[in-house]
């Protein structure tokens, strides 16, 4: 694959770029998570429901005032598309210890990144939010917390 290739991000085949797939994969995962249709995203963004498709399956990149948009619409700071990168992307695509070093970009675990691409993680984390008494959501947490194996304290 050439360098200009892999810049806009289209290999020979014309699949579309690991990076655009993440990005979309980050959208789906934010809308699922606030328990937004993808209809209801488009018509935020005067787009139609399978625009937000192609953004979410990485086919259609998604560009600097897009972005910026749904950084609004999906509340979510901008870095969060970005977010949880795996390792063979940063190190295909920028300097990962460059970003390391000034506290952009922490390493990726995949066990993590599964556990949040999950139905069932996102099934929780919606009803936890539905919880509107924040003493009893404090509850629920803390019961879920002692549940778990301890964490060590570094």
């Amino acid at each position: 694959m050439a360098i200009a290739d892999q810049a806009v991000g289209v290999d020979r085949e014309g699949r579309p770029s690991p990076i655009d797939v993440h990005v979309g994969s980050r959208v789906r995962l934010r809308r699922t998570l606030l328990g937004m249709s993808q209809e209801r995203l488009g018509e935020a963004l005067g787009l139609t429901f399978q625009q937000v498709q192609k953004y979410e399956r990485g086919v259609n990149r998604v560009g600097a005032s897009r972005l910026f948009d749904l950084s609004r619409v999906l509340d979510v700071p901008i870095s969060f598309f970005f977010d949880d990168m795996p390792d063979s992307l940063t190190s295909t695509f920028g300097a990962p210890a460059t970003r390391r070093a000034t506290g952009f970009a922490e390493p990726s675990d995949s066990f993590a990144d599964d556990t949040l691409n999950r139905r069932e993680t996102l099934e929780l984390v919606r009803a936890y939010y539905r919880i509107t008494d924040p003493a009893i959501r404090k509850r629920v947490f803390d019961l879920i917390k002692s549940m778990g194996p301890t964490e060590a304290v570094s």
